[in-house]
C-alpha cells in the first residue's frame, strides 16, 4: 500500500485536519542508517511532521525541520518538497550512550542549548531573497509539543499534532484552527466564531483519546471513520508522499568549491582522492585530482568568460 497523506475539513467551520501513514518513505530512510531506537522514533515523528506541515504550504520549496541538539543526539533534519518528497537523517555525538527509555529532553535538550528550526526554502528566489527561518527553544518534551509551541508563537495558528514512529511506519495526525475572515467580504460572526471553537474542542477532544499503540496500530482512514464518525468531515483526494534524496554529483562537487582549492588540494595531498557519503541517502561520491582540477577548471573558465562583459560596465 501506498504511503498516504489523507487531508479533511469540517464542514462549516475553519477547522481542518490531515493524517499521514509513511511506511515506504521511511523503510527507506531506516535502511540507509541504524539508529537506536529512541533516535528513530524521534526522526520518524518529525518525517510525519514535516509532511503534514508541507502539505498546507503554498509554495514551490522544501521545507525544513531541524532539531539542533546539546544531547548525544547533535542534529536531526527532515526536508519535505511540494510535491512530499522526502529526506531524513540525524547525526549522534561520538561515543554517545542512549537508553532505551531515553526521551527527547534527554536526547537533544540535556543542557538546555538545544533548538529547533523551521526553514522555508522557495526554488524561485527572486534575487537576493534568502530562505524564511524561525528558530525557538526546544519548547517542550515531544516533538508534537515543540512544533505546537513554535505554530503557536509564530505563526499565531491554533495547531495539535499526534505523532508516532514504530521501524516499520511513521503516523500523524494534524489538527489546525484556521484564522477568521474579516474585512467587509467576510461572513464572519460571533456564532460562526462559536461554533468553530465548539468543532474544534470537540475534534481535539476525540483526538487527544488516541495513544501511541491505537495511532501505529491503525491505518489512517479507519482512524478517520473511528474518531469522527459522527461528524460532518468532507475528505480530499489523498496525496502520497515518497522517499526522494536531492543529491547529486554536481552538488557534491558544487560544496567542494565552496571550500575553495587551497584546502580540497591540502585534502587531495593527505587522503590522495575525497570520498563524499551523503547523509540521507548513502550515496558514495569520489573526487580524484583529475575529477578537482576539473571542478576548478570550470570555475575558472567561467569567470573568464565573464570578466570582459564586466569590464565594459
Amino acid at each position: 500500500m501506498r504511503d498516504t497523506l489523507q487531508k479533511f475539513m469540517f464542514d462549516n467551520s475553519l477547522v481542518r485536519g490531515e493524517l499521514v501513514e509513511l511506511s515506504e518513505a521511511w523503510r527507506h530512510v531506516l535502511s540507509r542508517r541504524s539508529y537506536p531506537a529512541p533516535v528513530a522514533s524521534l526522526l520518524g515523528e518529525m518525517m510525519a511532521a514535516a509532511a503534514l506541515l508541507s502539505a498546507n504550504l503554498k509554495f514551490n520549496g522544501t521545507i525544513i525541520l531541524q532539531m539542533h541538539g546539546d544531547g548525544p543526539v547533535k542534529l536531526l533534519v527532515v526536508e519535505c518538497d511540494a510535491a512530499l518528497q522526502l529526506r531524513a537523517t540525524a547525526k549522534l555525538g561520538e561515543n554517545s550512550h542512549i537508553a532505551e527509555d531515553a526521551r527527547l529532553q534527554q536526547l537533544v535538550n540535556l543542557h538546555g542549548e538545544g533548538r529547533f528550526a523551521i526553514t522555508l526554502d522557495p526554488i524561485d528566489k527572486l534575487p537576493g531573497q534568502q530562505p524564511y527561518q524561525g528558530i525557538v527553544s526546544l519548547d517542550g518534551d515531544s516533538v508534537a509539543t515543540v512544533i505546537e509551541n513554535y505554530m503557536q508563537r509564530s505563526e499565531q495558528l491554533d495547531t495539535k499534532l499526534w505523532l508516532a514512529a514504530n521501524d516499520s511506519v511513521a503516523r500523524g495526525l494534524l489538527l489546525q484552527k484556521l484564522p477568521e475572515q474579516g474585512g467587509t467580504g467576510g461572513k464572519s460572526t460571533q456564532a460562526d466564531s462559536t461554533d468553530d471553537s465548539d468543532t474544534w474542542n470537540r475534534a481535539v477532544t476525540l483526538a487527544s483519546t488516541i495513544g501511541d499503540e491505537e495511532l501505529l496500530g491503525t491505518d489512517i482512514m479507519t482512524l478517520l471513520r473511528r474518531l469522527y464518525w459522527e461528524e460532518q468531515v468532507r475528505v480530499f483526494e489523498p496525496r502520497h508522499p515518497l522517499f526522494r534524496c536531492t543529491c547529486t554529483r554536481e552538488r557534491v562537487g558544487n560544496m567542494l568549491k565552496l571550500l575553495g582549492q587551497a584546502e580540497v588540494d591540502d585534502a587531495l595531498a593527505d587522503l590522495g582522492k575525497l570520498e563524499i557519503n551523503c547523509d540521507f541517502c548513502g550515496q558514495d561520491y569520489a573526487f580524484d585530482k583529475v575529477d578537482c582540477a576539473q571542478l576548478f577548471a570550470a570555475e575558472i573558465l567561467a569567470d573568464a568568460v565573464q570578466a570582459p562583459g564586466q569590464a565594459q560596465h
